[in-house]
């Protein structure tokens, strides 16, 4: 009796807190003591709330968001944002030449900025609201009514308008990525221009089939998702997405003045180990972030994330040391953001055995794919864009589909999992929606890109002029150098 009072006491206290700050609605009944404690324990599961379900009578006193997993979801935009911010910007800028790393840090910034309106205008709406199974509506434009009540079609306790924030951060390194196969030679104009179009007719619809609650592949949360596919944290819709756009885009430029005539190589491989660390620092707000709370899932996200990119990188760096006799501090960063790509649909699925067998695969496929696949066919992905997050996120939503567990992860087993029929495949046959997820992407991505970059090298170019490429990107487009050095 006494520990039910504590109980009791502990509950009237977060309410009254949580009441004061986030209520907006009154409850139409009183709540009783057995149900302020049963919303008490759905927030420390990441649950929902009694007053939370369609035919609820009574409203809650705990009716906001949940500070705890508020608290970690906004730490989690932070470091998603500090993956492209400085993460991204400083990895691709030591990997460029030194003419041309401002360039890259320039791209990063200007795609930041533009994809952040883009989503305050009507990209959040397309991808989280609800629509057709391709595309969302408008409902929440302009973010009208992203407030600091959740959206319980997403999560039960953290504020919509922090959900919000945390998708944009996917929403800007997604496109971020595909300047690394195109470095040192696209014009600045015709990155934001294609970035502008390629968000509305790639990156908008793909996220909301495979994340929107009414999604065509979204396998765990919709019930009539007709490819019942799953994707914990962007393997389809960020790195697959980016991967092969990067592909057709690098084909439709060209490659580099000197290509395969020339060293190209990196101008800092300190910057390029900073920006890796960086980029394995936040992919913890990528992945353990996409739990969507502080509770056991994102913990066995943090958990794999960490095994896969560990023995990806020393994977990719071991196999160096064997067929070139050294082991270069490119290979270990190379191995590492492998390690994330492959790990990242997967994270929140698999145990941590399935993340050393991911981890090994990310370390040896990327690797063939960057030294080998360019060699044979001669394309200029210039920092290894394609090879590392279009064969890595494809490689890594394939093993998902062979790995996943319910055992680690119950949604793969609730409700919407039951009728759609996803529950009945894990372990079984869901490679095959993989498999189908797989295409899809690789269709919208390869078709849509050949078609915005087309248009673009028609009507504005892609690429610089020879001499400005010869003489470097930074002072010719944006009027700055690099590094300064006077005496």
């Amino acid at each position: 009796m006494f520990i039910r009072v504590l109980i009791f006491g502990a509950v009237l206290l977060f309410a009254n807190v949580s009441h004061s700050q986030n209520a907006t609605v009154a409850p139409s009944a009183s709540p009783s003591l057995e149900q302020r404690v049963a919303d008490l324990e759905a927030y420390i599961n990441n649950g929902a709330r009694g007053s939370d379900s369609a035919d609820a009578k009574t409203g809650s006193n705990i009716s906001g968001s949940g500070p705890g997993h508020n608290g970690w979801m906004m730490t989690a935009s932070a470091l998603v944002l500090f993956m492209t911010l400085p993460g991204l910007a400083l990895f691709y800028g030591g990997l460029v030449r030194q003419k041309n790393v401002l360039s890259v840090l320039a791209q990063c910034l200007g795609i930041a900025g533009l994809v952040a309106i883009l989503w305050w205008a009507v990209g959040y709406s397309l991808v989280f609201s609800r629509g057709s199974p391709f595309i969302g509506g408008l409902k929440f434009a302009f973010l009208r009514g992203v407030d600091a009540q959740p959206n319980g079609d997403y999560s039960f306790w953290v504020s919509q308008n922090i959900f919000a924030m945390y998708q944009l951060m996917f929403a800007i390194i997604t496109p971020a990525l595909i300047i690394g196969a195109v470095a040192e030679r696209i014009r600045f104009a015709a990155v934001l221009v294609f970035v502008g179009v390629w968000m509305f007719v790639v990156y908008f619809p793909l996220a909301h089939m495979v994340w929107g609650i009414d999604g065509l592949m979204n396998g765990v949360w919709n019930p009539r998702a007709q490819v019942t596919a799953i994707d914990f944290a962007g393997g389809t819709v960020v790195h697959m997405s980016s991967g092969w756009s990067a592909l057709v885009l690098c084909a439709l430029l060209g490659p580099r003045l000197g290509f395969r005539k020339e060293i190209m190589a990196p101008h800092s491989m300190v910057l390029c180990m900073v920006g890796a660390g960086m980029l394995w620092v936040g992919w913890y707000g990528f992945n353990a972030g996409s739990a969507l709370g502080a509770d056991g899932i994102a913990a066995n996200a943090f958990t794999t994330t960490t095994l896969a990119t560990a023995i990806a990188s020393f994977t990719w760096a071991m196999l160096e040391y064997v067929l070139r006799g050294k082991a270069s501090v490119l290979g270990f960063c190379s191995g590492a953001v492998a390690g994330l790509v492959v790990i990242t649909p997967a994270c929140g699925y698999v145990d941590p055995t399935g993340a050393v067998l991911i981890g090994v695969a990310a370390g040896i496929v990327p690797f063939f794919a960057c030294t080998k696949l360019k060699s044979w066919f001669h394309y200029d992905d210039a920092l290894d864009t394609f090879g590392v997050h279009a064969v890595g996120g494809t490689i890594g939503a394939f093993l998902t589909g062979l790995l996943a567990t319910a055992q680690v992860n119950p949604n793969l087993s609730a409700t919407a999992a039951t009728q759609n029929g996803l529950g009945k495949i894990i372990g079984r046959l869901l490679w095959l929606e993989q498999l189908k997820a797989i295409a899809l992407t690789i269709l919208l991505a390869v078709a849509a890109t050949a078609i915005i970059g087309a248009i673009v090298k028609t009507f504005i170019g892609l690429r610089i002029a020879p001499e400005i490429e010869r003489q470097g990107l930074d002072i010719n487009e944006h009027g700055e150098e690099g590094y300064i050095v006077s005496g």
